[in-house]
């Protein structure tokens, strides 16, 4: 009997604390909703005023570079930095995170993205401030140069335009050396933004810049340097063949022997897009087009219509304006997207419009519900996918035929050398990555060394071009995204490999065909269906990968990118 008492008296224990345990459990449960409440509308009624005035001022000093404009960027971003660096928000955040007291999994989501966008910024809010206010500066001297070549002031796309056509060895190498004369005007302010930038990382527990970048973006810098040795090894040799076929047939076109090529030969500022060495101008084919308005078309008819976008957008070059190209979200509520371009009639810039309507699509389309937080891409990466797949139409002899309604007779002769063309872009591209992502890498591990002998050293093993001799400039300062836009490049390369999945899964599911054949998607609205489906609509509301897996059955892999340009 007094078993039976002791036995039936655990039971009433038992279950007097599983009440008890229930009440707290639900008591905490009910604290995290309303902290949590709390904490989102404290936090949304000050970041999305704040980022959308940062954001509309971007805007206004790109197509507007003046020291003012660029200064009163500089005074939005540094609200910004004051909301993202506020230490009470973010304890508030970490505790709520690591509580695990919600099955919501939106609301865990949110918490793990908000924890690593304030993480980057809990440091002195000088230090924030003083990033802000160089860069702008740094900015505005890119914005503001003009190659000068005797009395001519040139344009970037004046540069490039020489690059390509001129034939005059004298006057390429004297249009490069112009060009490259921003290095010694920003390379040491680049120094020292870098310095700043590994000091706030470090505070914060990263190994550096670089390090912290990629983590907080949710990348793991071993993983991503993994691909990029496997992307090396898959490119190396195939790249070397293509290369020494493109040395003869440009020393033949400048009249010199191949030894004596030099990176002005290459018909780029930077090697990074493929000389013309097949019998093919795609230019031509642009002439007297008007870009925008083909841009507008495609997209209506894969049912992704860009009207809107492009009223917003600023497109044609000018003075004191941008002279690159980009995207971006002004009002994500409102869904404010523009986008910034300086169209010419020519093939680059019809690849730059679809590429940059490919960024702008993915923000458009983007869930109404999403939380503003997730209102974004999955990753930098995966809106770069977006507008490569779209940026490689401009040479796909497929959406040439059925676009820019060039006769199939045509198409023909120039098909063979036109995915010739796209196939060395690939290459080419492929190992100027190289270079950016691992300069980078090794200039935040150490920003003092010999950054000039490390910048020709990269592009003569990756790209395997000869540093003019006697040459000791900073020429790596020329190229803007290492300060504007820092540890971002290795996104570019990545984007492409996923765009070729995209591919792959697109033509096999949804046109029903052979992915080593040429697809346009003009007039299959169902491309459009999926991308906002499985990919835009979704946002941020994933890991990258997990995004990645449930769009196309697989994660991130290379695999059709190597079959698709390499093998």
């Amino acid at each position: 009997m007094k078993i039976l008492s002791y036995f039936f008296l655990s039971l009433f224990l038992i279950a007097i604390l599983s009440c008890s345990r229930e009440k707290i459990d639900m008591e905490a449960k009910m604290n995290f909703e309303n902290d949590y409440a709390s904490l989102i509308k404290e936090y949304e009624s000050k970041i999305i005023p704040a980022y959308n005035a940062m954001a509309l001022q971007y805007f206004v000093a790109a197509t507007n570079s003046t020291k003012e404009n660029w200064e009163l960027f500089a005074q939005k971003e540094i609200v910004l930095n004051e909301i993202l660096s506020n230490k009470e928000l973010f304890q508030r955040i970490k505790k709520l995170k690591e509580s695990n007291l919600t099955d919501d999994s939106l609301k865990r989501r949110r918490l793990e993205v908000l924890y690593l966008t304030f993480l980057g910024k809990q440091v002195d809010t000088a230090k924030l401030n003083q990033i802000t206010k160089q860069q702008s500066e740094i900015e505005n001297k890119y914005t503001t140069f003009r190659a000068i070549v005797g009395k001519r002031k040139l344009t970037d796309n004046d540069v490039e335009e020489i690059l390509k056509k001129s034939t005059n060895n004298q006057e390429l190498q004297q249009v490069w050396e112009a060009h490259k004369k921003i290095g010694p005007l920003v390379a040491n302010d680049i120094i020292k933004l870098v310095k700043l930038r590994n000091e706030i990382a470090r505070e914060l527990g990263f190994k550096n810049f670089h390090d912290m970048s990629l983590r907080l973006s949710e990348q793991d810098p071993e993983e991503i340097e993994r691909i990029f040795d496997e992307l090396d090894k898959l490119t190396r040799d195939a790249f070397a063949k293509e290369k020494e076929i493109m040395d003869k047939i440009l020393a033949k076109r400048y009249k010199i022997k191949p030894e004596e090529l030099m990176p002005w030969h290459y018909q780029n500022r930077f090697f990074q897009e493929a000389p013309q060495i097949y019998d093919v101008d795609l230019d031509k084919y642009y002439k007297d087009k008007d870009i925008a308005k083909i841009a507008i078309e495609y997209y209506a008819s894969i049912g992704l219509p860009i009207d809107d976008i492009m009223a917003r957008s600023d497109l044609y070059e000018r003075e004191q304006k941008n002279q690159h190209a980009f995207c971006i979200n002004v009002d994500r509520d409102k869904k404010d997207i523009r986008i910034l371009c300086n169209i010419k009639p020519n093939a680059r810039w019809m690849e730059t419009t679809l590429h940059e309507n490919g960024h702008a699509l993915y923000e458009k389309y983007l869930d109404d519900n999403l939380p503003w937080d997730l209102k974004s891409p999955a990753h930098i990466f995966t809106t770069e996918a977006i507008a490569m797949i779209f940026g490689r139409k401009a040479s796909n002899p497929k959406w040439m035929l059925d676009v820019l309604k060039i006769p199939a007779d045509e198409i023909a002769k120039i098909e063979d050398a036109v995915e010739k063309t796209l196939r060395l872009q690939q290459l080419v591209f492929s190992r100027w990555s190289q270079v950016m992502f691992r300069f980078e890498k090794s200039m935040y591990e150490n920003p003092d060394q010999d950054l000039n002998k490390l910048w020709w050293d990269l592009v003569e093993k990756y790209q395997m071009i000869k540093k003019p001799e006697g040459r000791n400039e900073p020429d790596w300062a020329t190229k803007i995204h290492i300060a504007t836009s820092p540890c971002y490049y290795h996104n570019y390369l990545l984007g492409e490999l996923l765009a070729s999945q995209l591919y792959n899964y697109i033509v096999v599911n949804i046109e029903k065909g052979n992915p080593t054949e040429n697809y346009s998607f003009w007039n299959n609205p169902m491309v459009g269906k999926y991308l906002i489906d499985k990919i835009f609509s979704v946002g941020a509301k994933y890991h990258w990968n997990q995004m990645i897996e449930k769009a196309t059955g697989e994660k991130l892999t290379a695999k059709y990118y190597a079959q698709q340009f390499v093998n």
